[in-house]
């Protein structure tokens, strides 16, 4: 499975619609320089699809944008919900390792409230930085299936 990498987006805080950035450097064991969820734990790098976003598009948000459900990473052509715990996902020299698929939203995000409806709980999925590096928009995206390592 290939695909590219639609946008990369960070933010200077949480809980706010990241900016979209053209290039990002991935750090090992960390996630994004400069991006506030950028840290220890399973949740260093989070990806959703631009299949995704256009959804929500369509039931109504037609000004939404890659990074506005606060991934740092859309992907373009690959069915992220065909991945796995523990798959690869590799962009030049950057691994990604998945290690959450979806996640609890506690509190409904502003999306949410105007079409009642999001994506990211369902959708998104995380991983860990397993070998850093600079990814820009474009870039391709390769799945190593973990039972194929």
């Amino acid at each position: 499975m290939k695909g590219k990498v639609y946008a990369i987006s960070i933010s200077k805080s949480k809980g706010v619609p990241k900016t979209n950035v053209d290039e990002a450097i991935l750090i090992e064991n960390w996630g994004i320089e400069g991006d506030a969820h950028a840290g220890p734990g399973e949740r260093q790098v989070s990806l959703l699809a631009i299949e995704s976003i256009e959804k929500i598009k369509e039931k109504g948000l037609i000004n939404l944008r890659a990074g506005a459900f606060a991934e740092n990473i859309t992907t373009e052509n690959i069915d992220l919900l065909k991945l796995e715990i523990d798959d690869i996902l590799k962009i030049n020299d950057v691994e990604i390792k998945i290690t959450k698929i979806g996640k609890e939203c506690h509190t409904k995000c502003a999306i949410f409230h105007k079409v009642g409806d999001c994506v990211m709980p369902r959708e998104g999925i995380f991983g860990i930085v397993l070998k850093g590096g600079k990814i820009k928009k474009g870039d391709e995206i390769i799945v190593i299936k973990k039972n194929k390592i």
